[in-house]
């Protein structure tokens, strides 16, 4: 939480109390989203209306009721104030998009990587996105690359109605194509061998899907962007747990590992890391019908 907000908060708050405050929120649109520790359940109306009239910008404050959990990666919310609704537009880099707090995942804390991995992306670039969400990464990328192809793939039907949407509000439909499924079985039926570059923004899972990201790269290699999350006492650490991380993950294959991004930290001693992993060419299996939108 800002400093301004401990500031209101220390008249009705004890000590103790405002030093048990989170130091961040996050805020999506016109939502904001709080964690509350227990310690102040019963304030947390309180510190939900101190955002309200601090923060102009907000219009709707939520607890985080549950961690993100499920294949949908959702999070239990509870309204504290403000408009009691879970749709907002959020702007990042020149686009828009539709976000449903509730019922797709979404992290405002990414915005520098997805920057980072548009800036990557080369003309003519075949993307294959494995886990979308709203279309955040897909849809920066195809702006800003306008002759690259993004196939954006999530399970979460909400999500994929969102990618949707927010192609068509960025004028980007052309060259976005959301795809609704299981990321391995799309590649494995419609996607084998045909992208430049992948994206794998699920750290808690990517070692999961590695061979489906690599069955997707075109015959002549390509890359992948490999999220995890490691254990470390500092970034410097981090960047090499990670690199050793994505080198085991990717032991299978010829690959090296161009570059290791220290994203932020997610917990004590916890961070998430970003490997851009080349994968050398590889031979692959007799290529199933080819798939159009």
């Amino acid at each position: 939480m800002p400093h301004m907000l401990k500031t209101v908060l220390a008249g009705v708050l004890a000590p103790e109390e405002a030093a048990q405050l989170y130091s961040a929120f996050d805020q999506v649109g016109d939502i904001v989203i709080i964690k509350v520790p227990d310690g102040l359940a019963d304030k947390k109306k309180l510190i939900a209306e101190a955002i309200l009239a601090n923060v102009k910008t907000a219009r709707a404050v939520f607890a985080q009721a549950s961690a993100v959990r499920g294949d949908f990666r959702v999070r239990d919310l509870e309204h504290l104030a403000g408009e009691n609704r879970t749709v907002t537009e959020y702007r990042e880099h020149g686009c828009r998009f539709k976000v449903d707090v509730a019922r797709a995942y979404f992290s405002p804390r990414l915005s520098t990587e997805r920057q980072r991995i548009a800036d990557l992306t080369q003309e003519g670039d075949v993307v294959v996105n494995m886990f979308a969400g709203v279309g955040t990464y897909s849809i920066i990328i195809a702006k800003k690359v306008r002759t690259a192809r993004v196939y954006s793939i999530d399970s979460n039907p909400v999500a994929n109605k969102l990618c949707i949407e927010n192609a068509r509000l960025n004028k980007v439909q052309d060259r976005v194509v959301p795809i609704c499924g299981d990321a391995s079985a799309v590649i494995a039926g419609q996607l084998g061998g045909v992208a430049d570059r992948v994206l794998m923004p699920l750290p808690e899972r990517a070692k999961e899907f590695i061979e489906p990201a690599v069955l997707a790269l075109k015959e002549t290699g390509g890359t992948v962007h490999y999220f995890a999350h490691v254990k470390a006492d500092g970034k410097k650490e981090a960047r090499a747990s990670g690199e050793q991380d994505a080198h085991d993950a990717f032991r299978k294959y010829d690959h090296g590992v161009n570059a290791v991004t220290v994203v932020r930290e997610v917990g004590p001693r916890i961070y998430q890391i970003v490997a851009d992993v080349h994968v050398a060419a590889v031979k692959k299996a007799p290529a199933l019908p080819a798939w159009a939108p």
